[in-house]
């Protein structure tokens, strides 16, 4: 800004060009990048200047974002009013707050001698850090400079002592806001891996601890403040919290594009990309991890700092051997002196890494440093040395994850696994998944190896787990399209034919379990049967129901449940008798509770709710509507007549808060099944109350999944009641449902209804697929 202020006598901004002033401030907030950064940093710093006299022993100083020339477009000013214990200071100060006040400016400020901001930066480490930023906008140098070299020499004696107690509190932070770089919509300050945790960087550094900012930690800051420039003049104010609504228009304003999978052919052309929101999500995920990357490492500087000074009679530390070619020096992990030459083992990172996996070390910098530069690219097939390697990296539990970070961060894992580039950092939308894709990856190899010695081969269960989504992100179903991918990973790292084999079978078939227990019938043969097929033999079972189980523990806590966990294991049961006798179990028989006694009979036991009652029409929709009224998501459900009495058996859970009382329950469930009208009054009430919008729902007919009848999926968004009002208007239109399996998917479910008979009349099914989606 050029803009001269011409001033009064008292020395202050007349007030119709401090207005003009104020006016050219507050229309500067447009424009993303560094040199917008400073271009309104400078703007700040002329409207500042006019309004504090010149006068001895008064400075103004800014900190935070203007302290470092960084203001985002609608971010705050944080000022210190500094001075020599003048008289007349809370005027000075109120000259200058108003202004800013009156200019519609956010702020943050303080009136403080150069000893009363000292005594605030020892007690407060928060204090300390912003002092860091303090830089002068106008009044006495002096002053401002005593202030900032004497905090800046506090703090590089103090640091190493405050560090641990300002990482609780970081830590804390990061438990409240999340990961950066695995949030759908993440805070870009506060999350970890946010524009906060980079000052705690630059705070380390300016102790001398290590040297924290990076060539490439640097970029990741400034990218990371573009996207929020971007994200604030997308919005029009301070925000930020990225949300979904705005990804779009911040990829735009940022120019990120990428090529979309499932684009249109036309979008899909050489040299055409696709707008897409996705590419701010994987930069700001890569940005974030390395920052948060960065972070950790420094930490553990300071760690070895402190450890060291207090390391009795000042020895050197202790190196000791940990693996081949792998030694501990200090609580980090390096190369041993005969492991560096002009020709390293290819698989020497592969066996850095599982080291550092078994023992729960990090690498040394500098060691991961060496490797990128150094280590030559494995060879194909991979030798017998690097697959142990990698096997026992995959399986050493906690430690994983640590260590494929460190070697991903420096681009190891590239090198292992080219694939490995598409996958990084990409997100997955649906809520149920709490990490990126790589993440989710490595997390299901984690969890897996829980269930090594529940398999045969826990060496495939492994890799299983780290190329079962393979497949995502590219057009069509990821578990048939990941399949040629992870048999190329598998016959690179040199499995024998077989083996390559099964590993595509894992991936083809890593959501067979789960989809059957939750949408069929297990009591069905046919559903037995199918699924013995597929599998084909007990040792690919067995891998498949660890691979389920290590993939919903990875995936988040709303992927898995006791009840589905039973589902599957009964199912995996169920099959493996199947596959060892090669007889099909026999269907469970009722509940005796439910065959003795005058009608209606209700029992209930856990999560379980069985009715009988006299055989009529709409008898499941009538309990389904029931068990909504009083908050209960119906599981799965079973309908028949056994020796003239109609049987209902559902397993339900709580659709959220405790469970109901028991006992209206029971008493509305009795009245209902004997038709009191007042019952499904309230019912047919509640269900109307409770459809909603969405995306369109779909009907999907499987005519070969049962026994004695035919299938009918409804996939539509998740409601309370949904259950009864489709069985409601199956019952209306006509079809006989003998069971019903509810799968819930995020914010979608899959609900399957079987139809006692083959329902062959096309015209027939049109009107009942109409009749149902009218009732979603």
């Amino acid at each position: 800004m050029t803009s001269l202020i011409r001033k009064n006598a008292s020395g202050h901004a007349a007030d119709g060009d401090a207005n003009l002033l104020v006016n050219e401030v507050v229309g500067i907030t447009g424009g993303i990048g560094e040199a917008a950064r400073l271009s309104r940093a400078a703007a700040y710093d002329v409207f500042l200047r006019g309004l504090l006299p010149a006068r001895d022993g008064v400075a103004l100083l800014a900190v935070g974002g203007l302290g470092r020339r960084q203001c985002a477009p609608y971010g705050d000013l944080d000022l210190v009013l500094l001075h020599a214990g003048v008289p007349g200071i809370d005027e000075v100060a109120a000259s200058v707050w108003y202004p800013i006040w009156d200019a519609g400016l956010r702020l943050d400020h303080s009136v403080r001698t150069v000893a009363e901001a000292l005594s605030v930066a020892q007690d407060d480490v928060k204090v300390a850090l912003g002092l860091l930023d303090a830089r002068l906008v106008v009044g006495d140098r002096a002053l401002a400079d005593s202030l900032i070299r004497t905090a800046a020499d506090h703090w590089r004696r103090t640091a190493v002592r405050h560090l641990p107690g300002l990482r609780e509190v970081t830590e804390a932070r990061w438990q409240a806001h999340g990961e950066l770089a695995f949030l759908l919509e993440g805070d870009l300050k506060e999350a970890a891996g946010g524009l906060r945790d980079v000052g705690l960087l630059r705070a380390i550094s300016a102790a001398g601890i290590t040297d924290a900012l990076r060539p490439a930690v640097r970029a990741a800051h400034l990218r990371l403040l573009d996207t929020r420039d971007a994200l604030h003049q997308q919005v029009g104010r301070r925000v930020d919290r990225l949300v979904a609504q705005e990804r779009d228009g911040v990829a735009r304003l940022l120019g990120l594009r990428q090529l979309q999978p499932g684009a249109s052919d036309a979008a899909r052309q050489p040299g055409v990309v696709v707008e897409d929101g996705d590419a701010l999500l994987r930069r700001v995920a890569g940005d974030a991890r390395t920052v948060s990357h960065a972070l950790d490492d420094a930490f553990r500087a300071a760690d070895r700092l402190r450890s060291g000074r207090s390391r009795n009679g000042g020895g050197r530390p202790v190196r000791r051997p940990v693996a081949r070619d792998v030694v501990e020096h200090d609580g980090e992990l390096v190369l041993a002196r005969t492991a560096i030459g002009a020709r390293p083992d290819p698989s020497l990172s592969l066996r850095v890494a599982a080291a550092a996996a078994a023992t729960r070390l990090p690498i040394a910098r500098a060691t991961c440093e060496w490797l990128a530069a150094y280590c030559p690219p494995l060879p194909a097939p991979w030798p017998a040395d690097a697959r142990a390697a990698l096997t026992t990296l995959l399986g050493a539990g906690p430690g994983l994850v640590p260590a494929w970070e460190t070697c991903d961060r420096y681009g190891l894992v590239d090198n292992w696994l080219p694939e490995w580039t598409r996958l990084r950092s990409l997100p997955q939308h649906n809520p149920v998944h709490r990490y990126t894709l790589d993440r989710h990856l490595v997390q299901t190899a984690y969890e897996a190896s829980r269930h090594a010695r529940d398999v045969e081969r826990p060496d495939l269960l492994l890799l299983g787990a780290l190329l079962h989504d393979i497949g995502k992100g590219l057009t069509g179903d990821h578990s048939t399209v990941g399949v040629p991918l992870a048999q190329a990973v598998a016959t690179r790292i040199g499995l024998p034919p077989a083996e390559v084999e099964l590993i595509g079978t894992l991936v083809r078939l890593h959501l067979l379990l789960p989809d059957v227990a939750t949408r069929r019938d297990l009591a069905d043969p046919v559903t037995i049967a199918s699924v013995a097929e597929a599998v084909g033999d007990t040792g690919t079972l067995d891998l498949l129901h660890a691979l389920v189980r290590a993939d919903a523990a990875a995936t988040g806590p709303a992927a898995w449940s006791d009840w589905k966990g039973r589902l599957v294991a009964e199912l995996v049961a169920r099959v493996r008798t199947a596959l060892d006798t090669g007889v099909l179990p026999e269907p469970p028989t009722p509940d005796p509770a439910l065959l003795d006694g005058p009608l209606p009979v209700v029992h209930m036991t856990g999560d379980r709710v069985s009715v009988a009652a006299a055989d009529r029409r709409g008898l499941l929709a009538t309990v389904a509507g029931c068990l909504a009224l009083h908050r209960l998501e119906v599981i799965s459900a079973d309908a028949s007549v056994f020796d003239g009495r109609a049987l209902v058996e559902c397993r339900v859970q709580p659709r959220y808060g405790l469970p109901p009382d028991p006992v209206p329950l029971r008493a509305d469930l009795r009245r209902a099944v004997a038709g009191d009208v007042s019952v499904t009054q309230r019912l047919r009430g509640r269900a109307l109350a409770a459809r909603g919008g969405g995306a369109a729902p779909r009907v999907v007919w499987h005519r070969e999944a049962a026994t004695d009848a035919v299938l009918l999926e409804v996939r539509a968004a998740d409601a309370a009641g949904l259950l009864y009002r489709v069985a409601g208007a199956l019952d209306e239109a006509g079809a006989l449902v003998r069971a019903a399996r509810i799968s819930t998917l995020g914010a979608d479910v899959v609900d399957a209804f079987y139809l006692v008979g083959g329902w062959p009349d096309d015209t027939t099914r049109a009107r009942l697929e109409a009749a149902v989606l009218a009732a979603v």
